[in-house]
């Protein structure tokens, strides 16, 4: 008896042998690379790597520089925790900026979401998160004595606390506050115009207008 064929793909269609060879090597590796992103899920991330493969050679080489630069080149402020590519980042060395008033955040998100909003003129601190005592986040590990210390150096009028409105985020706030008692600075918090429990990164830019405007004594 003859051996039997094996059946034919029909036209158009990849076998699934195609297929699976489709996903590996560079292209799967991309794939995995996107699908460990946050909120990129498999579907999106195999979009997202056939995206990249279709681009200019020239576009896709100048995105993944980007990558490697942000990698790289960034550091952390000396002075704030912000990133940048100096000791000291384009908002510490602004001079149009009110160096009197420090905005107290938990992340470089929310720095960036308060620079996007346009309305804030001062300067940051950033903790590099907050307190999370079931994970082993205590004051310690949070960036407070460094801002104790800037205080400390005179000059500081107002300290605004844009920690998020959370159990957590005012935790923070409160661990910060009970640090500076004795100080001679005025300590704030935003309005609660905010969603309670929203992370300051989700809010718009007229959202942090209004808690920046309507804050009130801590």
């Amino acid at each position: 008896m003859a051996d039997e064929q094996a059946p034919r793909d029909r036209p158009g269609r990849r076998s699934p042998r195609a297929a699976a060879e489709g996903v590996g090597g560079p292209i799967g590796r991309l794939v995995d690379a996107f699908a460990g992103l946050p909120g990129i899920g498999r579907k999106s991330a195999e979009r997202l790597a056939h995206h990249v493969l279709q681009m200019p050679a020239a576009e896709a080489l100048a995105f993944a520089d980007a990558i490697r630069a942000v990698r790289e080149d960034l550091r952390p402020c000396t002075v704030c925790g912000n990133l940048g590519e100096q000791e000291r980042c384009p908002i510490c060395v602004d001079p149009r900026r009110d160096l009197a008033t420090i905005c107290v955040v938990e992340r470089v998100r929310d720095l960036a979401a308060f620079e996007e909003a346009g309305h804030y003129r001062g300067v940051y601190h950033v903790l590099g998160g907050r307190l999370a005592p079931l994970a082993g986040i205590g004051p310690e590990r949070l960036a407070i004595e460094s801002l104790v210390a800037r205080i400390r150096g005179g000059g500081v009028r107002e300290v605004i606390m844009a920690t998020t409105p959370s159990v957590e985020g005012d935790a923070t706030a409160l661990a910060v506050v009970q640090r500076l008692a004795g100080f001679p600075v005025t300590i704030t918090r935003l309005a609660r115009g905010l969603t309670v429990g929203t992370p300051l990164e989700h809010a718009n830019r007229d959202m942090l207008a209004d808690a920046l405007a309507e804050r009130r004594a801590f």
